[in-house]
């Protein structure tokens, strides 16, 4: 093990970048998705079926295509980071679980995504308005943890 930790010490700079970037990616899906349920509820509301479905294809893509490969690869390269820096900062456990409830948050999307694509979805666009807010409020909080290090 401390082979490969000296191994990923030397690409520290390599593993932060590409954290940091399919984080940005991961982020971008998860602020743009419950967005795009906005527009979807809105559209079943006015009855329009055929922009209906644009929304949905747009979902799928945006899920399938950019969130879990960014997802995964936001935990695998953090995974990694960690290997190097260890799991003795108080600041990192408290990201962590801002980490965790952010993937909480992806999955729940999922389900929002496949009750639109099954049309059961009832909510309204002012729920999905509310719920676009909470991806921000951890994001803040694993930046100020990553960035501060407040403790």
């Amino acid at each position: 093990m401390q082979g490969l930790t000296e191994l990923l010490a030397g690409w520290h700079d390599w593993l932060r970048a590409l954290h940091i970037i399919s984080v940005i990616a991961w982020m971008a899906g998860l602020f743009y998705l419950p967005r795009l349920f906005v527009y979807h509820a809105e559209a079943r509301d006015g009855g329009k079926t055929e922009l209906m479905q644009t929304f949905m294809v747009m979902e799928r893509r945006l899920y399938r295509g950019i969130m879990w490969p960014a997802m995964i690869a936001s935990w695998l390269f953090g995974l990694l980071l960690i290997a190097v820096i260890g799991l003795a900062h108080g600041w990192l456990h408290v990201k962590l679980l801002m980490v965790v409830l952010l993937s909480a948050f992806h999955l729940w999307m999922g389900r929002y995504r496949k009750r639109f694509a099954q049309q059961q979805e009832q909510a309204s666009s002012r729920y999905f308005r509310m719920v676009n807010e909470i991806p921000t409020v951890l994001m803040i909080i694993i930046v100020i943890m990553a960035v501060v290090k407040p403790f």
